[in-house]
């Protein structure tokens, strides 16, 4: 393979065609490891950044459990800024999970400058693949999934019941709609700590001149953007609430892992700023829908390369487990890609 990982003005392009984009923000460091220019690399989510180029390129993406991996120094800060985004994490992106659990290994530490004593020691998986329970959730008419997309999840779905795996489908342990709106929510407000005072007051002003009634995309962005502490408060405690009920989903339900759609799509054309799944134009940020189930509740989660397309695109799965899982989930990981195959995208659509 000849890599052609360019930059343009949407990102870098995707090392299986250049007409795609790599996804963003970590979508230079997914394309190399695609490319096989690196083995793994390093890559931040905080709105899918990470799993969603995962999921473009054809690799493995792991978005750490919220917290294991510092994010002190995170770009976008400012230089020398020494808090982080309260749902940014830092993660590895590589062709194996092996390499994710190694690159694991070596990320969970605490940041020198804290002289923390802590010392994470994440359990290793409980349970063998024929043992698993797995739970399916593979569609929601908040953020629709292509055909592909469909056909991927079945596939996976299927071949796991055949290896004797407890697979249930499920319609999600929280609404995907409330979830996203909180979602958004929280990340606009948590973008707004490197605003500089000047534009901070500009958007004071416009969401002060903003009618009661006005719903639009721009009115909701500028009303979380310059929320009250005491309305931040109050979406934290739901965001709490939902950790709850992810936490009964796990436990109470007793499901190991959750197995959802990573994107709706295979990559899209590099020069769009829209999105469309068969044939239905959707939110250009319908992208990270899925990805966002889990940015801001803590989980880890893992995006598994499962299948090409006809056009020899990836498609890849998302793996969500409840927190500190992290090990569970990249065994599963591994699991999936001998009972599919070992090379990446083996399965073609």
């Amino acid at each position: 393979m000849q890599p052609n990982l360019r930059s343009h003005s949407d990102g870098w392009q995707c090392a299986h065609d250049p007409k795609r984009t790599a996804g963003g923000s970590s979508g230079g460091p997914a394309a190399a490891v695609a490319a096989h220019l690196t083995p793994a690399d390093l890559g931040s989510d905080l709105a899918g950044s990470l799993r969603l180029p995962a999921h473009y390129c054809g690799v493995y993406g792991l978005r750490p459990t919220h917290g294991l991996v510092p994010a002190r120094g995170h770009i976008p800060c400012p230089p020398e800024w020494i808090t982080s985004s309260d749902m940014v994490t830092p993660g590895p992106l590589a062709r194996h999970p092996r390499d994710l659990d190694l690159l694991l290994d070596a990320l969970t530490r605490p940041s020198p400058a804290e002289n923390s004593p802590w010392l994470a020691k994440l359990p290793e998986a409980r349970r063998g693949g024929g043992q698993l329970r797995v739970a399916v959730w593979a569609a929601d008419t908040s953020c629709p999934i292509g055909r592909e997309t469909g056909d991927t999840l079945a596939t996976v779905e299927q071949a796991l019941a055949s290896a004797g795996t407890n697979v249930r489908r499920t319609t999600g342990p929280v609404s995907f709609t409330h979830s996203l709106r909180l979602f958004e929510q929280l990340l606009h407000a948590t973008a707004t700590a490197a605003t500089d005072d000047e534009a901070g007051a500009a958007e004071l002003a416009a969401a002060h001149d903003l009618h009661e009634d006005d719903a639009s995309p721009r009115a909701t962005f500028l009303r979380h953007r310059t929320q009250t502490h005491r309305t931040w408060l109050r979406a934290n405690e739901e965001r709490h609430r939902l950790r709850e009920m992810w936490h009964r989903f796990f436990a109470d339900a007793e499901h190991d892992v959750l197995i959802t759609p990573a994107a709706p799509t295979a990559a899209i054309p590099a020069d769009t700023r829209s999105l469309t799944v068969d044939g239905v134009e959707r939110s250009f940020f319908d992208q990270t829908g899925w990805a966002n189930l889990t940015s801001h509740v803590s989980l880890p989660s893992v995006v598994v390369p499962v299948a090409r397309n006809a056009e020899g695109l990836p498609i890849g799965m998302q793996l969500v487990g409840p927190v500190y899982s992290d090990r569970t989930l990249l065994a599963v990981a591994e699991y999936l890609a001998s009972l599919l195959g070992e090379a990446a995208g083996r399965i073609s659509l």
